[in-house]
């Protein structure tokens, strides 16, 4: 599988795993008066999207390295 594929599976993994926490985290709220229902899955969720952002980071280490440089010493 190319760089391209492995980052559009990767994106699509934070962005649908963000939307669980975002949603989860939401309905545990005690107005919602669910919270118990959803702490697993809020939980796994933002496990996921911890794993997810860090390949993300991982994917785009050289241009992360590039633009810090271009930032700090541009000049």
């Amino acid at each position: 599988m190319n760089k391209a594929k492995i980052n559009f599976l990767v994106n699509i993994g934070m962005a649908v795993s963000f939307f669980i926490v975002a949603v989860t985290g939401i309905l545990k709220l005690p107005a919602f008066g669910r919270a118990r229902d959803f702490m697993l899955l809020h939980d796994w969720a933002g496990i996921a999207l911890m794993i997810f952002v860090f390949l993300h980071l991982v994917l785009h280490w050289s241009w992360i390295k590039f633009m810090a440089k271009r930032c700090v010493f541009r000049g």
